[in-house]
């Protein structure tokens, strides 16, 4: 049964991320420009000057975190920060999205506008001290994560309601063409955010639609697992055995009303997921 794992409310709540070294999941709220974070009874929370949405981690105590403007270093004990790269520093329309560390090291960020103006994102891959942009003309970014054995990448430009599948060259560098893994316009569902489990099925949340579906790595539905809100936006697995499933939700959008008919909306929800996850990789600076 899916409880509560954290009530303090998001905006947009985005990103979770279960810390292997640490044993820790970290999370934020977009919009409001927060890193969050709970260990047991303990919670925490950083506040930063720009939006923040996604983060791979480096070390201990050090994660790679995605702005509105940069990729940069931050040191969750000394709370320093340093930029890595400029990332659409120069474009104001543009804020930075869902993202995932891959398992060659490279680090997947998208970019979208501040108000979903249609294509004005795009997928940028980090690796080794280089950002590239890889799929331009995204409109809303997400679901990024990997095959365990790192030769494919999956996305999806919310809107198209359409996850995709990319295969990748031995040094995680896309190789040809994407092709459509899953496709769920027929369905009227919206893919958000994604992540993978040991066996290379595809967990995904849906915005709207209160669940996390999994797929198996062909594509085809397998089951979906009901969370406690409406608009769920990201999966992670973690916990001990990483077999604990966490999912971050929003109140984006909703006003008194819509609050009321979904009022654990922006709270992050736990539940057995029933299967094992994988560590999420390090990211090689």
């Amino acid at each position: 049964m899916t409880q509560v794992f954290d009530a303090r409310p998001c905006i947009l709540g985005e990103g979770p991320l279960w810390h292997p070294e640490r044993g820790q999941l970290f999370w934020f709220d977009i919009t409001a420009g927060k890193l969050l974070a709970r260990d047991g009874d303990r919670a925490r929370e950083w506040s930063f000057t720009e939006m923040v949405s996604a983060a791979g981690w480096v070390d201990r105590t050090r994660l790679l975190i995605a702005s509105e403007t940069s990729l940069f270093l931050f040191d969750l004990e000394t709370e320093a920060a340093r930029e890595v790269v400029p990332l659409e520093a120069d474009n104001m329309v543009t804020r930075s999205n869902d993202g995932r560390a891959d398992p060659h090291g490279g680090f997947w960020i998208g970019t979208m506008g501040r108000h979903a103006e249609p294509q004005a994102g795009a997928i940028y891959r980090f690796y080794e001290g280089q950002v590239r942009r890889i799929f331009p003309g995204i409109t809303i970014p997400n679901a990024i994560c990997f095959a365990p054995d790192g030769r494919t990448a999956y996305f999806t430009d919310s809107p198209t309601r359409k996850v995709m599948a990319q295969p990748l060259g031995a040094n995680g560098w896309p190789e040809g063409a994407p092709s459509v893994l899953i496709d769920l316009s027929k369905d009227g569902l919206v893919p958000d955010g994604a992540v993978t489990d040991a066996a290379g099925n595809l967990w995904i949340a849906q915005w709207g639609a209160g669940r996390v579906a999994v797929h198996a790595p062909d594509g085809s539905f397998l089951h979906a697992v009901p969370v406690g809100a409406k608009k769920a936006s990201c999966p992670a697995l973690g916990g001990t055995d990483l077999d604990t499933l966490f999912v971050t939700t929003a109140q984006e959008g909703y006003d008194a009303d819509g609050l009321a008919g979904d009022p654990l909306a922006g709270q992050v929800f736990t539940v057995p997921a029933g299967a094992p996850g994988r560590p999420e990789p390090r990211v090689r600076l």
